[in-house]
């Protein structure tokens, strides 16, 4: 039987017959692998997902984590799961050799990965959370704090998290209140007290590694032993659930306290925690009171340090939000397939004993499945793209080259978080849809599916914070750099179409878009007034969004376009959906653009 989590064919093709990641492997650090190994890693994959993540992740949602006064319960299965992806390397798949990984290419890794947030998104998230930490710290840890905290992580026998958002902060991070104050010098760095509270912090409490290892934002008092105001005060510490002493041994209980769980729509899986740091005892002896947190890199660099784990989280969760819609139309697909209900219209339908058909036979039906089919395979297309460019990144010794490609991906991470959180949520509405009645109860799995994915505009940067990235940073910086490199991989993609009669009317629209694009953007930065440009910056997000997935599906188009069998034929059926039933929608949010309409920016509290 064909997976319900994620189609191997689509994955193939993907991988093999559009971004050709087998060329990676003329690259020194790819030089080991072939097909061969990327497939046995895919394997892996799946088998893991399929047998330990997937059987218990409706039971996870029914039974979510509890705190029983003494530590934070969660069913059995969620423990032999993450020994199973730890102890098959996965957790340091992609790192160097020395590190004790694979040097798998990551394009190859996400793909793997997302047969794990396909299974259980809930269980997922430790060890994927996890790696952001290990990642962020390889990258700006010093080598003690690699040496006691990373390699433990990529093991699987220390789980990371990052602790950002704060009660009365949210979103507004240079609200935080978190303070750190210096102690002394140790061997990992300089050392200090951490006290104040963190919210929405995933797998911030648990039992299931030996120890927990906390990315805490923090404001490191000025010469007056005043908090720096704004971002700029903002640092970086590491701060463990358990003391590590220099032989790597487990010391004391640090003074990180669980202060309650959050119970959430989804993700129940996944505990969800208010910390307290500093706060279960008054002083130390010999010390200040406060949780013991080592500083990460430089004092007041916290936040650019934090962006390097909060912009790989933000592409995990566009992934997540993929695998969720991807496994809810496969489930979808299935139900439609042998589901009989109604008879054909026309003559031949108007007998009473004539049989049912298959409701996959009706044209409504197929018009939910093909929109689910182009939101969910564009995604999925749109995020490996996203992860070739961190390979070419890698593996290029032109340093230009390796700006050029970092500056591409910038602009379209905010897309590859929010376009799969806004349309794949909404592939998940459609599969519940398609089930009818039976998709709204919990015999059935694509209502969890639409529960769990709910959460994905809202993490790791709300839709309308990735707005403001795109619009108010990224396509302006370095002179809109990035947007230029965007536009010159469509026109690219746009000039091979033009040159097949089947591909050229796309060719034509996707132009069309893009050039209203383009002007709407300078006209938006002419305007003179931040806030009014700002205003609609989700509404240009989307947009924007749907202009870039549309050139995927170009993409996936060129791919196919020679090829037979039922497969191709499926790709180019919804490559035509979405450029005929989708991609026109961008015009009538242009034109809004266009206008520099003020209605919701002058809108008053008292108008309510």
């Amino acid at each position: 039987m064909d997976s319900l989590l994620l189609s191997r064919r689509d994955l193939q093709f993907l991988l093999y017959e559009w971004l050709e990641v087998e060329s990676l492997t003329q690259a020194d650090r790819y030089a080991d692998h072939s097909r061969e190994t990327f497939d046995a890693a895919l394997d892996t994959c799946e088998r893991i997902a399929t047998e330990l993540f997937a059987p218990h992740n409706q039971k996870a949602d029914q039974h979510e984590p509890h705190f029983d006064g003494r530590s934070v319960a969660l069913i059995d299965e969620v423990g032999p799961a993450l020994r199973a992806f730890a102890d098959a390397g996965l957790i340091a798949a992609g790192h160097d050799y020395a590190l004790g990984g694979m040097q798998l290419p990551a394009v190859v890794e996400k793909a793997g990965l997302t047969y794990m947030y396909a299974a259980n998104v809930g269980t997922s998230a430790y060890p994927l959370l996890t790696m952001g930490n290990a990642n962020l710290l390889l990258a700006h840890g010093s080598d003690a704090q690699r040496e006691a905290f990373v390699k433990p992580e990529l093991e699987g026998r220390y789980f990371g998290t990052m602790c950002l958002s704060e009660p009365q902060a949210g979103s507004s991070l240079s609200d935080i209140a978190t303070r750190a104050d210096y102690e002394s010098e140790s061997a990992f760095g300089p050392q200090y007290r951490v006290t104040g509270n963190k919210m929405w912090i995933s797998g911030g409490d648990h039992e299931l590694s030996e120890n927990i290892v906390h990315l805490v934002l923090a404001k490191i008092p000025g010469p007056d032993g005043k908090p720096i105001p704004g971002v700029k005060g903002i640092s970086l510490l590491l701060v463990p659930k358990f003391l590590v002493n220099h032989d790597g041994t487990l010391g004391e209980r640090n003074d990180v306290q669980l202060a309650g769980i959050n119970h959430k729509m989804g993700y129940r899986g996944t505990v969800n925690c208010l910390l307290n740091f500093g706060e279960g005892t008054a002083h130390r002896p010999g010390g200040k009171g406060g949780a013991v947190g080592y500083l990460v890199g430089k004092a007041h660099h916290g936040l650019a340090y934090m962006f390097h784990m909060m912009n790989e989280a933000r592409i995990g969760v566009g992934l997540g939000a993929v695998a969720l819609g991807y496994t809810g139309y496969l489930h979808a697909l299935d139900y439609a397939r042998n589901r009989p209900q109604g008879r054909a219209i026309g003559n031949e339908g108007k007998d009473p004993s004539s049989p049912q058909t298959r409701i996959i036979n009706h044209a409504d039906v197929k018009r939910m499945l093909l929109a689910q089919k182009s939101y969910v395979e564009g995604a999925l297309a749109f995020n490996l793209y996203c992860a070739r460019l961190v390979d070419e990144a890698r593996v290029t010794a032109d340093t230009e080259e390796r700006a050029r490609l970092t500056l591409l991906l910038d602009i379209l991470t905010p897309i590859a978080k929010s376009w799969p959180s806004q349309w794949c949520l909404a592939a998940n509405d459609l599969a519940i849809q398609v089930h009818g009645g039976y998709g709204y109860t919990r015999e059935y799995k694509v209502e969890q599916f639409y529960r769990d994915n709910r959460l994905n505009p809202i993490h790791e940067g709300t839709h309308g914070i990735q707005g403001l990235d795109l619009l108010g940073r990224k396509v302006v910086m370095e002179n809109g750099a990035a947007f230029k490199l965007f536009a010159g991989r469509v026109a690219e993609t746009v000039g091979k179409a033009r040159a097949h009669e089947s591909l050229s009317g796309f060719a034509d629209a996707l132009e069309l878009r893009f050039r209203r694009l383009a002007e709407v953007t300078r006209a938006l930065w002419s305007a003179g007034d931040t806030q009014l440009t700002l205003a609609n910056a989700s509404v240009y997000l989307e947009a924007f969004g749907h202009v870039a997935i549309a050139w995927i599906w170009l993409e996936q188009g060129l791919a196919a376009e020679t090829k037979e069998g039922d497969f191709y034929e499926g790709k180019r059926s919804a490559m035509r959906y979405f450029f005929r039933w989708e991609l026109p929608k961008v015009d009538a949010q242009l034109d809004l653009l266009a206008s520099l309409d003020r209605t919701a920016l002058d809108m008053q509290d008292a108008f309510f």
